[in-house]
């Protein structure tokens, strides 16, 4: 089954299977003592522009639901068994990833991030579109999808301060059924270069250290990176200058410890514009570097 594309709007079901909450709770508290089994909480996740733009939508607060929603949004399917426990300091998180049919998709990494910047990663999902992984209790979460592309979806979520505790998770795509067919290449916005040269600006490194946390966690995924220029001076030299920049952009994400059997890289000068050179604005898009999932 194809992997839709990430989008701007995802739904979160917050299903909590926890002991008893204090005389003081949280919305996920209240949910996991209400007396119906299986309680949920919906959340609407914005999306971010990794280039640095502001959100195209703000994440809100779970709100507490009816509690059919998450085993709807799982299509009616039974969880695997758990391979993990919880403990008097960590919480199981339970996650199932859907599209808008509720068909699970695979190969999805999930990344949380506490307050004080840790981070902690789920392994891709499985055929069922189920993952999960163990965080520390008592802390609100920024959840992430990993992507190569240059937009990730981002909410929070809330784990209680309570010991053996179980989340499950439903995390839905809104979108396309399927992904358009053969590879999908992202431009990398703000990997940029010395003037004709092909030297890494140190601002850049921060956009390549995400294609590096994406490959490191998705393990099976090989990229092509393919450098292009705009069409000013000579095209030999262009072309040149294309495969050094390229070639620079593998070289550090192996650097990062990334195998390079996994990256290959191209140069293709002036050949394949995305705007007309005859404007600054113009040659400036022409001049970039894009990734390809193979």
């Amino acid at each position: 089954m194809r992997r839709p594309e990430l989008l701007a709007l995802v739904s979160l079901a917050l299903t909590l299977a926890a002991g008893c909450g204090s005389s003081r709770s949280t919305p996920s508290e209240r949910a996991a003592t209400s007396g119906h089994e299986g309680a949920s909480e919906d959340a609407a996740l914005g999306e971010r522009d990794e280039a640095g733009g502001g959100e195209a939508a703000q994440s809100r607060d779970f709100e507490e639901t009816d509690s059919e929603t998450a085993a709807r949004a799982r299509g009616g399917r039974t969880a695997p068994a758990s391979e993990l426990r919880p403990t008097a300091t960590e919480a199981v998180l339970r996650l199932f990833v859907v599209d808008a049919q509720t068909a699970p998709i695979t190969g999805i990494v999930i990344k949380l991030t506490a307050p004080g910047g840790r981070n902690y990663y789920a392994p891709e999902t499985d055929d069922e579109g189920h993952t999960e992984l163990l965080v520390p209790i008592g802390q609100r979460y920024e959840v992430e999808y990993l992507s190569l592309g240059r937009r990730n979806t981002t909410a929070a979520v809330d784990v209680p301060s309570r010991p053996q505790q179980t989340l499950r998770l439903t995390l839905r795509y809104r979108g396309p059924r399927e992904a358009p067919a053969g590879p999908r290449g992202f431009v990398l916005e703000g990997v940029n270069f010395a003037t004709a040269r092909a030297t890494i600006e140190p601002d850049s490194l921060p956009r390549l250290d995400r294609i590096v946390e994406y490959m490191t966690h998705r393990p099976r995924v090989r990229i092509l990176i393919a450098g292009h220029t705009d069409n000013v001076g000579n095209a030999r030299a262009n072309q040149r200058l294309s495969e050094q920049r390229a070639r620079a952009v593998r070289e550090y994400i192996v650097s990062r410890g990334i195998d390079g059997g996994r990256i290959e890289s191209v140069g293709l000068g002036d050949e394949q514009p995305v705007a007309p050179n005859d404007t600054p604005e113009g040659r400036a898009q022409n001049r970039r570097i894009e990734a390809i999932e193979l």
